[in-house]
């Protein structure tokens, strides 16, 4: 009796040889195209130079003034925050363990984005005072003030951050 396997081999061969026919014909090539290589250069324009843009602080009063108003307006904000808590509390109490999308649910984000909206504000304050702290250290100028205020409304955004993270862990 003949072996099976010695007829396989050679029907196998013979099968996938015709799979490697004219692919080449029916697909286009992956080669680079004329139209696809670059040609010129770029050249800068004689004379213009890169010039380094200056951040501009455009804030009225005195450094004083300016580092109370900002301190002032994230107090303020955090006071809205600290007031919208409870009713988001309840809101994610009551999303707790309900399916995404379920409209307890999506109170609970609501109540959530409020909450970010009034700690956006602070946050604004933050930039305001980093962009303060960071021109007066580049200049050397004494920083110590803006630092002192940036510390408080950093302290400020940080419970607020430590709360938005307290209870969108409850409702995930």
């Amino acid at each position: 009796m003949i072996d099976r396997k010695l007829f396989a081999l050679p029907l196998a061969i013979f099968l996938l040889a015709g799979c490697a026919g004219t692919a080449s014909e029916r697909y286009p090539s992956l080669a680079t195209r004329d139209v696809e290589r670059a040609e010129g250069t770029f050249e800068p324009v004689p004379g213009r130079q890169l010039e380094v843009p200056q951040v501009p602080v455009t804030m009225s009063g005195s450094l004083d003034e300016r580092l109370a108003a900002l301190v002032e307006q994230a107090r303020e904000a955090h006071a809205e925050f600290t007031g919208a808590v409870p009713a988001a509390e309840r809101r994610v109490a009551a999303a707790a363990g309900s399916a995404i999308g379920s409209d307890s649910w999506a109170t609970a984000q609501v109540a959530l984005a409020d909450l970010d909206s009034a700690r956006s504000i602070a946050a604004t304050a933050l930039g305001d005072l980093d962009i303060l702290y960071t021109a007066a250290t580049v200049q050397a100028q004494d920083s110590a003030a803006i630092a002192a205020a940036r510390e408080t409304v950093i302290a400020l955004v940080r419970e607020e951050d430590d709360v938005l993270a307290r209870l969108r862990a409850r409702i995930r």
